[in-house]
This record gives C-alpha cells, sequence and structure tokens, in this order.
C-alpha cells in the first residue's frame, strides 16, 4: 500500500509542475537516437501517439483487476501490487512477498514483465535488439491486415527466441493482431503461435494504449478462428515524465530498502 501511495504522489507531482525543455548535447551537437524500426512500422507508432512521446515517458502503470502493475520504463524495474502478494524485479533478480505463504500461485520469474508486454504494445517493439521481418498478410473476416515478424537478437532479455507478429490497418496502420510464441520454459524456438486482437483503444496523456484485448482460437492453419472466451481489461492507466526512486521496485523490508 506504501509503494501505490508513493507512486500516486509522484505522478500528481510531476503533473503539476512544468519544466523548461532540455536539449542533450555533445560538443555542440544536438544528440539523436537513430531509429532502426521501417518506416511503415514507424507510421503505426505515429498512429498510437508517436515514439518520441513514448520515448519520453519514465513510468508506465495499470491494473489488471486487484494488481497493480508499475514499470520503470528504462530500466524495466517493476513492481506488482496486490492485496494478498507483491512481486517484482529490481533490476537484478525478481522477488516475491506473500501475505501468507501459498497466495500465489504462478511463476514470478514469467508472470513480472508478461502482461506489461501486451499493454505496451506497439511501443515495447521498439526495444533495441530486435529484428524486423515482413510477413505474409493476415487474412480475417475480409481484409487483408498487413505485418511484421518481431525477433530478437541472441541473448536479448530473458527469452530471445520468442518471436512476436504484429497486423496493422492497411488505412489507419492502428495495430489490430498480435501472434506470439512461448519459449520461456522449453528454452525452445516455437512455430505455436497464440493470437489476440486488439479490441479497444484509450487515449492516455497522448498515447493511444489497449483497453481490451482478447485471446483467440486457431483453425487448422493456425490462424485466428473465434474468441476462445479470455478478455482481458487494462484500468486506472497511468503515465508520467518523472522518475521513481530505486527503493520502490525493491522487495518490502529487504536490506537494500532499510539502507
Amino acid at each position: 500500500m506504501k509503494k501505490i501511495v508513493l507512486l500516486l504522489i509522484v505522478l500528481v507531482a510531476f503533473s503539476c509542475k512544468n519544466e523548461s525543455k532540455k536539449k542533450v548535447k555533445s560538443e555542440g551537437f544536438v544528440t539523436i537516437k537513430k531509429e532502426n524500426f521501417p518506416e511503415e512500422f514507424g507510421k503505426i507508432f505515429e498512429k498510437h501517439g508517436g515514439i518520441k512521446a513514448w520515448r519520453k515517458t519514465q513510468v508506465l502503470s495499470f491494473n489488471i483487476g486487484e494488481e497493480v502493475h508499475t514499470v520503470d520504463l528504462k530500466s524495466r524495474k517493476t513492481i506488482i501490487n496486490s492485496p494478498k502478494y507483491s512481486l517484482g524485479f529490481d533490476g537484478k533478480e525478481v522477488w516475491l512477498d506473500e501475505v501468507e505463504k501459498g497466495n500465489y500461485k504462478g511463476n514470478p520469474n514469467f508472470y513480472y514483465n508478461l502482461y506489461f508486454y501486451f499493454y505496451a504494445m506497439p511501443f515495447v517493439l521498439a526495444d533495441d535488439g530486435i529484428i524486423y521481418e515482413k510477413t505474409q498478410d493476415l487474412e480475417f473476416e475480409g481484409i487483408n491486415y498487413p505485418g511484421y515478424k518481431i525477433s530478437y537478437k541472441s541473448n536479448v532479455g530473458t527469452s530471445p527466441d520468442d518471436n512476436y507478429f504484429v497486423y496493422y490497418n492497411p488505412k489507419t496502420y492502428q495495430m489490430e493482431w498480435l501472434a506470439y510464441t512461448v519459449t520461456f520454459r522449453s528454452k525452445k524456438t516455437s512455430d505455436n503461435l497464440n493470437w489476440i486482437k486488439y479490441k479497444e483503444w484509450e487515449n492516455v496523456n497522448g498515447l493511444v494504449l489497449p483497453k481490451k484485448i482478447s485471446w483467440y482460437n486457431k483453425n487448422d492453419n493456425g490462424l485466428p478462428l473465434t474468441p476462445n472466451g479470455m478478455i482481458l481489461e487494462f484500468t486506472l492507466p497511468l503515465l508520467s515524465q518523472g522518475k521513481l526512486s530505486d527503493s520502490f521496485f525493491m522487495k518490502p523490508n529487504s536490506e537494500n530498502e532499510k539502507k
């Protein structure tokens, strides 16, 4: 509860403060990050608010049911708070803190950033170490959705063999579909795709982020067929250009937090 209140204080304080814009300069030249994504992918980012606006954001927070997910977008430190447990990544290791032992049933190493990736679409696909490949269009209910395969260079992240397939509206460039593989447990490449339809979006401080996503059953060709009934809703979204302290993401009552 302490960490949730601290987050709200930081975000509110930052939103009320007008900071002067600063340019980063090196020997008289403005430092500009060179992007490596294709031009079409850049149009997807622009439709969702722009990659520049995303890169200015320091903290992202959202709710899934009773869970509050908070992520430092630069370091990817993460904390998930709920009434019965908290878990997070402090930059070095994943931790779990339960009110009563056995309250949390999953795998913290797999779970701590799982829904962040789904929620931060499409912007999370501008991370370093990504390889973009044009892929065959997805045809669904008479509409052809152009797409890209997203893979990762070796040793990038906890599951570098994961693949994502992003499909977008050919007229608006809004993201419509996500297909993904899961290699966390097996550590082996896979062709078994899971399909998500991005059903609803909402504007959060100028960035268009998902509100509801829905998983789909597959046909015999491995393509989306019908909704399988699993719908995930993201609520209480917060974005901030204010930075949270490192201690915010540490395990409660840890030696690091006491210092």
